[in-house]
């Protein structure tokens, strides 16, 4: 929802925390104090992108896309190099990492036959949560009595993709491509560097807004989904990307980062920043390798180094942009980073160009959440988080 303004809820630490999708929107039957007045019942209610009867899509349905022309000539830019530049959309039901988990198809291998397309698609919790959000509910059933603190949006907030995706004709699981198990292959530093954030807010007595999310602070785009690597969430999976000869930017939508990639001239070597400057997102030097834009990032400012995608001093993550049709660019990368995992790991997700814009992300606009939870600190409330969340 490129033209949505959204402020800061609990359901956006549920998509940074890795909870389930269920935890975005409220849940309604056995427990919650509120049941549907038919079940069986659909009226024509709000309509999003992953419901069976959404708006017209400003993106091309993966299921009308071709496999890639190998003879695929890109547009260029004045100066010779393919055009990039664009609205492209990771949105799109397949999530980073395989089985189930934070939406993602409950399937083990990464290609997805055919037959089962329907089947997982019907089922995926985001569909699941559009078609609930059809149903009447019961007026005389009162008010929700289940205290999830949890749930924030209904249906109509989230924009999270309507299928899973296709990469050059074969419907996509997950976006890690390897390990064969779709899993991001942390070793015992990279787990714990992953999971310090969660460690600090139960252990440390802080409850600051320094011990808050990147997100939480609207500091970077939640999910990582500036990256690197690339991913998506729940809504605002939109990138534009502005090209020139010597940089290259990356506009997020999610909290209107915009991530600068400086671009070698041919026959010349970018020099790296010093090490003491650790950028938001890395220090990122692209190049053109004929028609793929190879970008390597190093040395990420230390508070993204230690989220979902660790990466210490002496990791490297390299991303590929090649443009493979009028409204695809195919994009790759790879994760080398021995100190924080068992092997270099690698993924693949597809870019669809958008017909939308980028509208400003307010993020903090109407937010009450942080401003409550910093002037219960300042009363001396407890406002950490336990074992069971906030």
């Amino acid at each position: 929802m490129s033209a949505m303004k959204f402020s800061l809820s609990l359901a956006v630490l549920t998509a940074v925390l890795g909870l389930a999708p269920e935890a975005v929107a409220q849940r309604i039957g056995q427990g919650s104090g509120v049941e549907y007045a038919d079940p069986t019942e659909t009226v024509d209610g709000p309509k999003t992108i992953a419901g069976t009867k959404a708006f017209e899509s400003p993106l091309p349905y993966f299921r009308d896309l071709a496999p890639w022309d190998p003879n695929y000539k890109a547009p260029r830019t004045p100066d010779g190099r393919p055009d990039l530049q664009g609205v492209w959309s990771t949105a799109s039901l397949t999530s980073l990492t395989r089985g189930g988990g934070r939406g993602g198809a409950n399937i083990d291998t990464l290609v997805i036959p055919p037959e089962k397309i329907k089947e997982l698609m019907d089922n995926a919790d985001y569909v699941r949560i559009a078609r609930d959000s059809q149903k009447r509910t019961d007026p005389n059933s009162g008010v929700f009595t289940d205290k999830n603190a949890d749930a924030g949006y209904n249906a109509f907030w989230i924009d999270p993709g309507s299928e899973y995706a296709k990469v050059n004709g074969e419907w996509r699981s997950s976006w890690i491509t390897s390990p064969a198990n779709g899993q991001i292959p942390y070793n015992r530093t990279g787990n714990a560097a992953a999971g310090s954030r969660m460690n600090n807010a139960r252990t440390v007595s802080n409850t600051g807004p320094e011990i808050r999310t990147l997100g939480d602070r609207c500091l970077v785009s939640f999910a990582n989904q500036g990256g690197p690597p690339l991913t998506n969430a729940m809504y605002n999976n939109h990138i534009q990307i502005v090209q020139t000869p010597d940089h290259v930017m990356l506009d997020i939508e999610m909290n209107h980062d915009a991530r600068i990639i400086r671009i070698e001239a041919q026959g010349e070597k970018e020099a790296r920043l010093p090490d003491a400057i650790q950028p938001w997102f890395g220090d990122s030097i692209g190049r053109w390798e004929g028609d793929t834009l190879v970008v390597e990032t190093r040395n990420p400012h230390p508070l993204q180094a230690r989220g979902r995608v660790p990466l210490s001093k002496e990791g490297k993550i390299i991303e590929r942009f090649r443009r493979v049709s009028d409204v695809e660019i195919d994009y790759t990368y790879e994760v080398i980073d021995p100190i924080s995992y068992t092997q270099t790991w690698t993924g693949q997700m597809p870019l669809r160009l958008s017909k939308e814009k980028v509208f400003e992300y307010a993020c903090h606009e109407g937010n009450y959440a942080l401003p409550g939870i910093l002037r219960g600190m300042v009363e001396g409330r407890d406002t950490a988080l336990d074992a069971d969340g906030e």
